[in-house]
């Protein structure tokens, strides 16, 4: 799963070498959170925040066939 957030959101920003997701990983739940460079922000955001919750929702089913929980944070 952190493989596919990666190449996601690389192909999103202008700065992909600036990506970085540390992800934390329990029995039935993972953690991502998501780093990048501050003018690359807004592009993984996106207006009201859709761009996000479509990234979530591709991370939350990926996860759902495995039969886990995922979650993903922005860290600024």
């Amino acid at each position: 799963m952190k493989a596919m957030l990666e190449y996601i959101v690389r192909g999103l920003v202008d700065h992909p070498d600036q990506v970085r997701i540390t992800g934390v990983e329990g029995e039935r739940t993972a953690i991502y959170e998501l780093r990048c460079h501050a003018d690359d922000v807004g592009k993984v955001i996106g207006k009201s925040g859709k761009t996000l919750g479509a990234i979530r929702v591709l991370l939350s089913t990926a996860a759902a066939r495995q039969g886990r929980r995922a979650v993903l944070e922005v860290v600024e």
